[in-house]
C-alpha cells in the first residue's frame, strides 16, 4: 500500500522498539485524517452533518413532553387524573431501556464497520418507529414502538467519537459541544412541534377535520413532521466522511495478527509506552473513564427526571399544585429556553471554555442549578404573563447549567481513552447513562403521581418534596466531583 500522510498503525515486534507504519490511501479513516492534518481550519461542513444527524435523533425525545400528559389521558389507561404521571413515566423509560440494551453492541458495530453505517441505521429507525408511535391506539403500542426506537437508534455513542475524530484536538470541545447543541436546538424545535402540532383537529379545526388521519390519530402530526426531517437527514448522510481506519492489505493483516497476540506477549508493555491505551476489555478498569461516566450518568438521571417532572407539573391542575398551562404554553416555554441554550453554547460557552477551560465551570453550574430548582415550587403563586416569563427564564438558566455540565462530562470521557477505543467507551457510557435515564422517567412519574396525591399533610407540600428529591440527585453529582472519587485525565489537567 503506498505511503501517505494519514494516521499510522503502529506495532512493536518482540521486545524490540521497532515500529511499522501502515498508511492506506484507500482507507477512509486515513483520507479523513490527512484532510484534518492538512488544515487548521474548523471543519464546519462536517460539524453541520453531525449536528443535523444528532438533531433528528433528539427530536423524538424532546417533542414528546408537551403532549405526553394528554396522550396518556386520551389512551384511557389511567383510572384517576393523579395516575397519569405514573403511566407517562414508563413511556419515557422504555426508549432509554432499549438504548441501554443496544448501546455497547452499537459501539462495537461502529468500531468494526464504521461510524457512518451506525448513523444511517439510527436515522432510519427514527423514520420508521417514530411514525408508528404517532399512530399508537393503545398504551402498549406506544410502549413497544418507543422501546424499538431506543433499541435501534444507536447514534449517541458513535457520534461523540465521530465528533472528536473529524477535527483537530483544539476543535474537539467545539465538536462535542455541537452534539449537545443539537439537543439545545431540539429543545427549540421539538417542544414547538409537539406543543403546537399535537391534537391539530382540536386546535386548528379549519385545517384539520376530525375524520382526517390527523383527527383520528391526534398525536400523529408531530411524529410525521419529525420523520420527514429525519428522511432529509438520512439523505444528507451521503456526504458524511468515514473516520474509522480500514487496512485490508497483507501487511496490515500481519500487524493485526501481532496485535491480537497482545495478551500472550510482551508487546503490551511497548504498546502502552506508545500510548496505544488499554485493551477494550480493560476499559472498565480505567478509573478516569469510569469516574467521568458515573458523573455523566448521575447528571443525566437528574436532567431526564427534571424534564419529565417539569412537563407534567406545568400542565397539571392547580388543585394538585401544578401550573395549569396548556401544551402550547409548555411547548413555547421549552422552545424559548432551548433557543436561549443554543445562543449560550454558540456565543457564550466558547469564551468560558477559552478562559476557564471546559472543566472548571462544572461545579459552579451544578451549584447554581441546585439553587434555581429550589425556587420552582413557589412559581405556583404567580399567574398569567409574569408566570410564563418567570418559568421561561428559569427553564433557560436550568438548561444552560445542564449544557455546561454535559459538555464537560463528554470531554472527560473522550480524553480518557485512545481513538480506537472511543466507540466502545462511548458505548459503555451510553449503556450506563441509558440505564439511569430509563429509571429517571419511571421514577419521576411515580414520584410525581405520589406528590399529587399528597399535596398536604406532610412536613412539606408534595410539590416541594418532589423538587427536593430532584435536587438531591444534583447534590450527589456535585459531591462526586471531588477527590478521592473523581480523577481528571492528564489531557484535561489545568482546564
Amino acid at each position: 500500500m503506498p505511503g501517505g500522510s494519514g494516521a499510522p498503525l503502529l506495532v512493536g515486534h518482540g521486545s524490540a522498539a521497532a515500529a511499522a507504519a501502515v498508511w492506506g490511501e484507500r482507507c477512509p479513516g486515513c483520507r479523513q485524517q490527512r484532510r484534518v492534518q492538512a488544515s487548521d481550519r474548523i471543519p464546519y461542513t462536517d460539524f453541520l452533518y453531525i449536528w443535523i444527524a444528532c438533531l433528528c435523533a433528539a427530536l423524538p425525545i424532546q417533542s414528546l413532553f408537551p403532549y405526553l400528559y394528554f396522550m396518556i389521558r386520551d389512551l384511557k389507561v389511567a383510572k384517576e387524573e393523579q395516575d397519569i404521571g405514573f403511566y407517562a413515566g414508563f413511556v419515557g423509560a422504555t426508549y432509554f431501556l432499549g438504548r441501554t440494551i443496544s448501546a455497547v453492541p452499537w459501539g462495537m458495530f461502529a468500531d468494526k464497520y464504521g461510524r457512518k453505517p451506525c448513523i444511517v441505521i439510527s436515522i432510519l429507525s427514527v423514520i420508521v418507529f417514530n411514525t408508528l408511535f404517532g399512530l399508537s391506539t393503545t398504551y402498549w403500542m406506544a410502549i413497544v414502538t418507543r422501546g424499538l426506537l431506543g433499541l435501534l437508534c444507536g447514534i449517541l455513542g458513535p457520534i461523540k467519537a465521530y465528533a472528536s475524530e473529524v477535527c483537530r484536538k483544539e476543535h474537539q470541545a467545539l465538536g462535542i459541544s455541537l452534539v449537545t447543541s443539537s439537543r439545545a436546538i431540539a429543545l427549540v424545535i421539538g417542544p414547538a412541534i409537539g406543543g403546537f402540532l399535537a391534537q391539530p383537529a382540536l386546535k386548528y379545526p379549519d385545517l384539520f377535520s376530525e375524520e382526517s388521519i390527523f383527527g383520528r390519530f391526534p398525536y400523529f402530526l408531530p411524529c410525521f413532521v419529525i420523520s420527514v426531517l429525519a428522511a432529509g437527514s438520512c439523505i444528507a448522510c451521503i456526504w458524511l466522511p468515514e473516520t474509522l481506519h480500514f487496512h485490508g492489505d497483507e501487511k496490515a493483516e500481519a500487524i493485526d495478527e501481532l496485535e491480537a497476540q497482545v495478551s500472550d506477549s510482551n508487546l503490551e508493555a511497548l504498546k502502552a509506552k506508545e500510548s496505544r491505551g488499554e485493551s477494550t476489555k480493560n476499559l472498565l478498569k480505567n478509573w478516569q473513564l469510569m469516574s467521568a461516566i458515573i458523573l455523566y450518568c448521575v447528571f443525566s438521571l437528574h436532567d431526564t427526571a427534571y424534564l419529565e417532572i417539569f412537563s407534567l407539573w406545568a400542565v397539571s391542575s392547580r388543585k394538585f399544585r401544578g401550573l395549569s398551562l396548556t401544551s402550547q404554553d409548555v411547548g413555547s416555554v421549552l422552545a424559548f429556553s432551548g433557543f436561549g441554550v443554543l445562543v449560550y453554547q454558540l456565543a457564550i460557552y466558547p469564551f468560558l471554555a477559552k478562559y476557564f477551560g471546559p472543566i472548571k465551570p462544572f461545579r459552579p453550574a451544578a451549584i447554581l442549578s441546585i439553587i434555581l430548582l429550589t425556587a420552582y415550587p413557589f412559581m405556583g403563586n404567580l399567574n398569567g404573563l409574569e408566570l410564563k416569563i418567570l418559568v421561561t427564564l428559569a427553564s433557560v438558566l436550568k438548561n444552560m447549567f445542564a449544557a455546561t455540565i454535559t459538555i464537560a462530562c463528554n470531554i472527560l470521557q473522550n480524553t480518557a481513552v485512545t481513538q480506537e477505543q472511543r466507540g466502545v467507551a462511548n458505548g459503555i457510557s451510553v449503556t450506563l447513562m441509558s440505564m439511569f435515564k430509563a429509571v429517571a422517567p419511571a421514577a419521576a412519574g411515580i414520584l410525581f403521581s405520589w406528590a399529587q396525591k399528597h399535596t398536604s399533610g406532610l412536613f412539606l407540600p408534595g410539590d416541594q418534596i418532589l423538587f427536593l428529591m430532584l435536587n438531591m440527585v444534583s447534590v450527589l453529582g456535585l459531591v462526586l466531583t471531588f477527590k478521592p472519587f473523581f480523577s481528571l485525565p492528564n489531557a484535561t489537567r489545568g482546564s
